[in-house]
């Protein structure tokens, strides 16, 4: 599935901010369209997998867009225009936004506790963006900043 790009990005930029301000949640699906996480902006921009697992979290870039880190402390990506991508520059899951068409949301979760977080290793160099899905699975990235 490739993901969505051009004009969109201005689109999507705009109607993210909307969305964070009204629902305080942002949903990410993976590359099939099943909702797999969501970003909880009034909860310190924490990552929850659909489950409630706290496993990662958003880290301000100055030149924008955030790193993602694990609670662990591992870099485990990078979320620029809707997407979070990974160490080889392939998206692992994205806006609804970006997709084009979604499967249903189901209920989510109560939320877990959050654990604290380790100390950040460096961020990687980031590399050259494709505009597909990659092969690892959003909640396998995820998953590896689980403490």
């Amino acid at each position: 599935m490739k993901i969505m790009s051009g004009f969109m990005l201005a689109v999507l930029a705009l109607f993210s901010a909307q969305t964070a301000q009204a629902a305080d949640e942002i949903s990410l699906f993976n590359g099939t369209g099943e909702a797999t996480a969501y970003i909880a902006v009034d909860d310190g921009l924490t990552i929850y997998t659909w489950n409630g697992k706290p496993v990662a979290y958003l880290d301000p870039v100055q030149s924008g867009g955030f790193n993602i880190y694990g609670f662990n402390g591992y870099h485990l990506g990078w979320f620029s225009d809707g997407v979070v991508w990974d160490h080889n520059g392939d998206a692992a899951c994205s806006v609804k936004e970006r997709q084009g068409t979604t499967q249903f949301e189901p209920f989510k979760s109560f939320k877990e506790f959050k654990p604290f977080k380790s100390f950040k290793e460096f961020a990687p160099y980031k590399p050259t963006l494709s505009n597909s899905f990659g092969t690892q699975p959003c909640s396998l990235l995820l998953a590896r900043g689980a403490s």
